[in-house]
């Protein structure tokens, strides 16, 4: 999947919620960014995400930077997530350390994180919205549905969602409206966190190859 950059830093930013921190996985040398494509966690881990690590691994040799965003009560140690006000007001509080290199940037998270991204997408101004692994309903409850956050999200939204997610399947997602317009890539037997039985009839480095190769060219296509 490619070797993870060594130039990667570290940032710590200040927030309304608390001390967030960006991990940078910049483009490399000598190449420049076109865009910053800044992904956080959900409610349940953090940046070690396997689909959050795949995409740091592989975007910037495409000229993505990738900026891992860990809220506020991940950097201080806490075990439950915030409330989604205050996740909201973690990631506003960052954007600016986000926009600063320059290149738009689009909004992502997987989970509880893509809800933060797609609540807040039209207002920070973000070229696009990234959607892993949304929680679309809480699991055996599809009358709970979310499904106005990321219909609403009013940016170019990308959802990318595992066969068999618990959270909602991709079966279970709206048809996107004319005016309210999303794209859904479905990784074959993936589980909430992309991860898939050893019985199935891909392997785990190609499922996530499935998840970065969708991204990147989805992210090639926004009209930037």
């Amino acid at each position: 999947m490619g070797a993870m950059t060594t130039r990667t830093r570290t940032e710590s930013v200040d927030t309304p919620a608390g001390e967030a921190r960006i991990t940078w996985h910049p483009v490399p040398a000598r190449t420049a960014a076109r865009l910053v494509l800044a992904v956080s966690h959900g409610a349940g881990g953090g940046i070690e995400a396997r689909d959050l690590q795949a995409l740091a691994a592989v975007l910037p040799a495409q000229g993505v930077t990738v900026a891992l965003v860990e809220q506020p009560w991940r950097v201080a140690g806490k075990k439950v997530a915030a409330a989604p006000k205050v996740l909201d007001e973690g990631w506003r509080g960052l954007w600016p350390a986000l926009a600063k290199p320059g290149p738009p940037v689009v909004a992502g998270g997987r989970s509880a994180g893509a809800r933060v991204a797609c609540r807040t997408a039209a207002e920070l101004g973000a070229a696009g919205v990234l959607a892993l692994a949304f929680p679309l309903h809480p699991p055996g409850r599809p009358e709970k549905s979310r499904a106005g956050e990321l219909t609403g999200a009013g940016r170019p939204t990308l959802v990318v969602q595992g066969g068999r997610d618990p959270f909602g399947r991709p079966g279970e997602f709206p048809a996107p409206a004319a005016q309210e317009p999303y794209e859904l890539v479905e990784v074959p037997y993936a589980d909430h966190g992309f991860a898939v039985p050893k019985k199935a009839d891909l392997t785990q480095d190609e499922a996530l190859g499935v998840i970065t190769g969708a991204v990147a060219a989805w992210l090639d296509g926004l009209p930037l």
